[in-house]
């Protein structure tokens, strides 16, 4: 006999807060006119229970009755019985019932808790009578499905191509779950080929047998250019490290607003950088030797005013990739680290009531949110009449203006308009098989005005006004293909326009870009083992510049004295910039162990005249390799470990106005760096991994200012090193828990000529601890917190009595310091702790939700630099910001 088991609704139960449960079956009655309608939940999900064997083998059947708690999202929270039946049917009804998916019940338009009483009838159905036994079969079936490594996501929508003994080709489709199937398949060996757009190339023979289904599952990797340590067995990077934040990480960690580009100041190897700053301070290195790229165009800058939020919002990020050292060689021009970021394509995907996930396609998204910051809205969907094609508008206004500026205003603080920032996005797109071309603006602006009325002692010429202006537009062009199964061509082409502008007093620093970036690859994979990238990078600036401002003193000279006694020097000038790179990579993969990728990058700057090679080699070598997770058991698998280590050149040309003629030298030499690094990635469990890294950098040719001459007078006599050790021990995300600790321990070390003494870099930090985490409550709650603790910043001190602190300059009327060492002073050590709460509603057809996010939640007033009284002769502390609440809500569909 053939064991079935059925089950069905025997009674509707009132709300959990209402009246007893109903088990008569008959219908509720009608509502009252002034109560709203009740609707019922209604089952999408039914779990079969398994047949107790005891009782089928004696022929037993039963029927047992549930009274079953379903919350506000379809969950079976609570599953009792009511009516046993005995012999182990009423064990079995319980336990598949907790694992039903209902739809709501309704209470109007709002989604109510309920209980229902269920019948699940366990029924015996004796074996069909004997039939004529069916043909001997003459072919076979070709079935797998498609996920996405690591995640063991499927894959929904890619193309598999099977190419049968006789060459010809079948072409299926992976369905929502990412399954594909090929029935009455004749015998033989097949060849089949995934290469979804964005994933890299799969290639196996598989063996079809008569009468037999032959059943493969293939997980592919993002085809992109390093490790992502979100991730497990990813593909083998291009480059030594990569971070990778995923998208359930980068909206929730505390502390950040939800804003995703601030979660960098969280990672390995970035250092806290200076209050409202907005830095990116990378493995001991200046914040000019790191690039920030939109898809490969480099953008002026990451975050709005002090680091308040970055200059695109989160909803339309696609992936953040930070490089902290050893980047590929399609990346040049730093020393530091490279910051890539990705927009994503327009959302045109379609969900059920509630939220619940849908096949369907077409549908459009909108969001509206607003906090003491700022507020934004987006909209994005398909283009109507365009197949293929999507769209994505979007917009951010500060209003700190609107109430900061009343209250300033009236505290006599002089400010006639606070500060202010907005930004824009447009996205046009189209996605058809292998290709993806994407059409895009957006761009920043963001100005400050103060009105000083009552100048500083130590310097009457900050007197007046600060006028500060920063903006920049990108409108780019982005063109990915498959051109050939072993060919594939990425494109990028952006132009735009950088404005700074900055005065104070008589000072005045008014610079604009016009900048135009090329980048474009082709990557041929000559076999499993070989693959080369080869491309260019070409940037080219028009650059219109007036500079008002006196020389300043270098780096240990003695304060030359208020700017109001300082001889003026003006320039204004009109060039063109251009650095033209090619580079290329070799990918080898001799063994399943082992990976090489050697590369050579060729850069030329014409406003210095040189041009400088930078070849780079990086290698990976699996210890341990993981097993296959259709081998066994979860808990048997063998856990990843990977050594990794590279080492490189990396050459970075002088600023534009340090080549300038008035303001600076010409032919001067690039700066260079020789990235060493060694480290090893150990997974302990499905979630848990960790990742030691060491590394040192060797910096020689820095730019610094020689003495003498009647303008400014650089050369490249400067050397520095940083050494240090990352360490990161991450929890992956689950369905409720993602978190992380990391450690950078190092030392940034400069000189600034042979004959003089080595010193701490001004943005050095010894220690640097980031402890985080976040984790859903349920019922749409999730709560996280952050902690840091840091070496303090150095500062240059004023010379401490009995020594002579100043010096008054009677021309300026005021005093000049005496400074002491350059940054020999290091502040007290840092600690914050932050806390973000989330609450979500989710409602028929679109979403609610509101955060509060507190940044330094006890209210540490953490010491960040010094400040003297009118003649330097005694100093205080000065603190950072204070506690820091921001409220903040949010409406989607």
């Amino acid at each position: 006999m053939l064991a079935v088991s059925s089950a069905s609704t025997i009674g509707h139960g009132q709300e959990a807060a209402g009246t007893p449960d109903a088990a008569s079956g008959s219908p509720p009655p009608a509502a009252a006119p002034d109560h709203p309608r009740v609707v019922p939940p209604e089952l999408v999900h039914f779990e079969q229970a398994p047949y107790p064997e005891q009782a089928a083998r004696n022929g037993i059947q039963g029927d047992v009755v549930l009274k079953l708690t379903i919350d506000v999202e379809g969950n079976v929270t609570a599953s009792d019985v009511v009516e046993p039946a005995g012999h182990g049917f009423d064990e079995a009804a319980r336990e598949a019932s907790l694992k039903f998916k209902w739809k709501p019940a309704l209470r109007g338009e709002e989604p109510v808790p309920v209980q229902i009483l269920y019948r699940y009838s366990f029924t015996l159905t004796p074996a069909e009578p004997d039939t004529p036994a069916p043909a001997a079969p003459e072919t076979g079936t070709l079935a797998g499905v498609l996920r996405i490594e690591a995640t063991d996501a499927p894959l929904a929508g890619a193309d598999v191509v099977v190419v049968a003994p006789d060459g010809s080709e079948l072409r299926v489709t992976t369905d929502a779950e990412g399954r594909f199937r090929l029935d009455e398949t004749p015998p033989g060996r097949y060849r089949v080929r995934v290469a979804p757009p964005g994933f890299r190339e799969i290639t196996s023979d598989e063996e079809v047998v008569v009468g037999e289904a032959t059943e493969v599952v293939y997980r592919v990797s993002a085809e992109t250019t390093g490790i992502e340590i979100i991730v497990e067995g990813e593909r083998p990077p291009r480059e030594v490290t990569r971070r990778t934040i995923e998208r359930r990480e980068i909206d929730r960690i505390p502390g950040t607003s939800g804003d995703a580009l601030r979660s960098l100041e969280s990672l390995p190897g970035v250092a806290r950088p200076p209050p409202f700053s907005g830095l990116l301070v990378v493995r001991g290195s200046a914040p000019e030797d790191t690039n920030a790229f939109f898809d490969g165009s480099l953008a002026p800058l990451v975050y709005h005013f002090g680091g308040l939020s970055s200059v695109v919002p989160t909803e339309l990020l696609d992936r953040i990739d930070f490089y902290p050292g050893n980047f590929s060689a399609r990346y040049g021009r730093v020393m530091g680290g490279i910051v890539d970021v990705g927009l994503r394509a327009p959302d045109t995907s379609c969900f059920e009531p509630y939220g619940k996930p849908s096949d369907r396609t077409g549908c459009y998204h909108g969001l509206i949110q607003f906090d003491l910051i700022d507020g934004r809205l987006m909209l994005q969907g398909p283009v109507p009449g365009a197949p293929d094609w999507s769209f994505a508008l979007a917009g951010r206004r500060s209003w700190i203006d609107a109430w900061l500026k009343p209250v300033l205003r009236e505290s006599g603080a002089g400010v006639t308009t606070a500060p202010v920032y907005y930004d824009y996005q447009a996205i046009l797109e189209r996605r058809r098989g292998d290709s993806r071309f994407s059409l895009r603006a957006y761009g920043s602006d963001d100005r400050l005005e103060i009105l000083i009325a009552d100048p500083a002692a130590q310097d009457p010429a900050f007197g007046g006004g600060i006028n500060f202006g920063i903006s920049f537009m990108r409108l780019q062009a982005l063109y990915e293909d498959r051109l050939a199964p072993r060919v594939s061509m990425q494109s990028m082409l952006s132009i735009g326009k950088d404005a700074v502008h900055v005065s104070l007093g008589n000072l005045l620093f008014d610079i604009v870009t016009y900048p135009i970036y090329l980048r474009h690859e082709f990557g041929f994979t000559l076999s499993s083992a070989a693959k080369i990238n080869a491309g260019l990078d070409f940037f080219v600036a028009p650059v219109d510049v007036v500079v008002r401002a006196p020389e300043p003193p270098r780096p240990g000279e003695p304060d030359p004295g208020p700017f109001v006694s300082r001889q003026i020097r003006e320039s204004t000038s009109k060039t063109t910039a251009f650095r033209p790179a090619w580079y290329g990579e070799l990918e080898l993969q001799p063994t399943e162990r082992l990976r090489v990728v050697p590369g050579v990058r060729l850069d030329f700057a014409r406003d210095t005249g040189h041009a400088d090679l930078s070849p780079r080699i990086n290698a990976r070598y699996d210890l341990v390799r993981p097993a296959s997770p259709e081998g066994g058991e979860s808990g048997t698998h063998r856990r990843r470990t990977t050594l990794k280590g590279g080492v490189g050149v990396f050459h970075q040309p002088p600023a534009f106005e340090e080549t300038d003629p008035v303001f600076g030298t010409p032919n001067l030499l690039s700066e260079r760096a020789i990235h060493y690094s060694i480290g090893v990635e150990q997974e302990f469990t499905r979630q848990i991994e960790l990742s030691v890294e060491g590394f040192y950098k060797d910096m020689t040719r820095l730019v610094g200012r020689a003495p003498g001459g009647s303008r400014y007078n650089y050369g490249n006599p400067g050397t520095g090193s940083v050494i240090g050790l990352e360490s990161l021990l991450k929890y992956k995300p689950d369905e409720r828990f993602f978190g992380w600790v990391a450690y950078t321990l190092s030392r940034s070390v400069r000189k600034d000529a042979p004959d003089e003494a080595e010193r701490l870099f001004g943005f050095d930090q010894t220690h640097n601890l980031t402890v985080l985490g976040s984790y859903r409550l349920g019922r749409g709650w999730e709560f996280g917190a952050r902690f840091r603790l840091v070496s303090g910043n150095l500062e240059t001190p004023v010379v401490s009595p009995p020594a002579i602190p100043a010096l008054y300059a009677a021309d300026a009327g005021s005093y000049v310091p005496l400074e002491g060492a350059p940054a020999s002073r290091r502040m007290p050590l840092f600690h914050q702790l932050d806390v973000r709460i989330d609450k979500r509603w989710q409602f028929r057809s679109f979403r609610f939700s509101t955060y509060l996010d507190v940044q330094n939640v006890y209210n540490n007033a953490a010491i960040e630099g010094l400040v003297y009284n009118y003649n330097f002769s005694k100093e205080q502390f000065q603190t950072g910001i204070p506690i820091v609440p921001s409220l903040g809500i949010r409406g989607e569909f």
